[in-house]
């Protein structure tokens, strides 16, 4: 069975031998760039390999562009191959923030072409409730060599953005939590507020109290009370950068609404323009 959205730690824990099952740590923090490669030493599921969202999920960060820009395909190809990825490989992709780093590398490697990646439900905290170990060991590795079949349509332009909700064909969803929406605070960009036209959705309205996913009949009664009958291919997600946004193509997709998109630069890149509108309140 191949596991394509979310998987559970007790499933997991049935395939930690499985050869061809990889697991990725994608661990991180916004304002501790080091944590998440600290923290994958000191203990993390028996082997995974450790992703670091700036450095091997993002390119460099430009004038023009987002706090974490995609980043560059082949240099991904590359390094999926380096953890001992290949086309056939089962990918689990876990963090101990309910999937808000995770989701990230699930949506690029389906950007890529490939669709057999799931993230841990509930991610490192639901391992270690459920007594399950950890390791510190590092693991070894066979490399392996990955062939990217890129899903050109799987993302949008700031241009597309703005072209398509002046033409009223796309509905924009926000993960931003509801006060950098409304622009009452914001605590990492310089400019505060909301594409004018996006709706909000906080990614964490997704989850449980315990961090794991809600069921998905209701995450699909949610997203479908949301979007009032638009189809999934003309939604699009954005956060701050273009990573907690995944969170949220991630819900849809275990919720059976398949085919949104991600505006990757998201808010981060289209404040660089100051040309571009922006939006407070609701």
């Amino acid at each position: 069975m191949n596991y394509k959205t979310l998987i559970s730690a007790d499933t997991l824990k049935h395939h930690l031998n499985d050869s061809n099952w990889i697991i990725v740590d994608c661990r991180f923090a916004l304002m501790n760039p080091d944590y998440g490669s600290t923290a994958y030493r000191l203990g993390h599921l028996p082997g995974a390999r450790y992703a670091d969202l700036n450095r091997d999920l993002s390119s460099e960060v430009r004038d023009y562009t987002g706090r974490h820009p995609l980043p560059d395909i082949n240099r991904l190809a590359k390094q999926l191959g380096t953890w001992g990825i290949n086309n056939h490989s089962q990918v689990v992709a876990y963090d101990d923030a309910a999937g808000t780093f995770a989701a990230r590398l699930w949506w690029l490697l389906r950007y890529l072409g490939h669709e057999k990646v799931a993230v841990l439900d509930g991610g490192l905290p639901q391992w270690q409730r459920q007594g399950y170990p950890v390791a510190t060991a590092l693991p070894k590795i066979k490399p392996a060599v990955f062939r990217p079949y890129v899903e050109t349509y799987a993302w949008l332009t700031a241009a597309q953005v703005r072209d398509r909700l002046a033409v009223k064909t796309l509905k924009l969803i926000d993960a931003r939590a509801a006060e950098r929406y409304r622009g009452e605070q914001e605590p990492i960009d310089p400019v505060a507020g909301h594409i004018p036209g996006a709706l909000n959705r906080p990614f964490n309205l997704n989850l449980k109290a315990n961090g794991t996913f809600l069921p998905a009949e209701r995450l699909a009664e949610q997203f479908n009370a949301l979007l009032h009958n638009t189809r999934p291919e003309q939604t699009a997600h954005m956060c701050g950068s273009g990573v907690t946004a995944c969170h949220n193509l991630l819900a849809m997709e275990y919720a059976g609404l398949s085919g949104s998109k991600l505006y990757a630069g998201s808010w981060s890149e289209w404040i660089r323009d100051k040309n571009r509108a922006v939006a407070t309140a609701c």
